[in-house]
């Protein structure tokens, strides 16, 4: 009896390139869903010649529609949260995708293993350098959903952000666990990253993101930065909208 030829051994991708590479070219088998997202959320495994690693898929047939976000653009909305994390050079978001799948076009983004060491709720509530980058991140995107199961500290010491696809209305909708700084003046660093950001927006940038998000979608992101840099701090609830996400975890 002749022996059946042994699987490949696949590698994890090495970087950022090679991961939106897996993510563009391979072959998703899914696995399940995770029951308790309001979008259908799909996770399994992508594969593309030696690369191998964990994905999640959210089809915009799953979609479930909302009253203030127009349907069928959630996952326009995670991409173009991804090419702002990308623009910014701070690595908020995972690589991200928007290609065909299982069950139409959608969504496809690196699975992320969090850091099981780490209690959530008392990470949030840290003066850490990489969730007080994360909540400028969401004053530009204008994130109406940052809950702590949102947040993903890994071992290394990186913290990627996901959901993001309630981001980028053109109305205020900042709703957030990431008050800590709130009124406090933007660090050097968040500085000269909304100035690169604010270049970026009136050239490559803005113009990838328009084939997402509605033109004025993108003037109030540039606007948003701009606010950001005149006032140099972070923004502070306004009380026309909740500032705490519901559930907060």
């Amino acid at each position: 009896m002749s022996e059946q030829p042994a699987e490949p051994v696949l590698r994890a991708p090495a970087d950022d390139a090679e991961a939106l590479h897996l993510l563009r070219t391979g072959e998703i088998d899914l696995e399940g869903r995770m029951l308790d997202a309001s979008n259908v959320t799909l996770v399994g495994a992508i594969r593309s010649g030696d690369l191998g690693a964990e994905c999640v898929y959210k089809p915009v047939a799953g979609e479930r529609p909302l009253w203030d976000f127009p349907d069928g653009t959630l996952a326009g909305r995670e991409i173009s949260a991804f090419l702002v994390s990308e623009a910014s050079g701070w690595r908020v978001v995972p690589p991200t995708v928007l290609r065909d799948g299982p069950f139409g076009p959608g969504m496809v983004q690196l699975w992320i293993d969090g850091n099981d060491d780490v209690d959530l709720a008392a990470f949030v509530r840290r003066d850490d350098p990489a969730l007080r980058r994360m909540a400028v991140f969401d004053a530009v995107v204008n994130n109406a959903d940052r809950k702590g199961g949102h947040i993903i500290p890994v071992p290394d010491g990186h913290v990627y952000g996901v959901d993001h696809g309630v981001c980028f209305s053109v109305e205020p909708k900042l709703r957030t666990l990431l008050w800590r700084w709130a009124g406090k003046s933007l660090p050097a660093e968040a500085v000269g990253m909304l100035e690169r950001l604010a270049d970026e927006l009136r050239g490559d940038l803005g113009e990838q993101l328009q084939e997402h998000l509605t033109r004025g979608e993108v003037r109030r992101t540039q606007e948003r930065v701009a606010d950001l840099l005149r006032t140099g701090r972070h923004p502070e609830p306004g009380g026309e909208w909740p500032a705490l996400p519901w559930p907060p975890f």
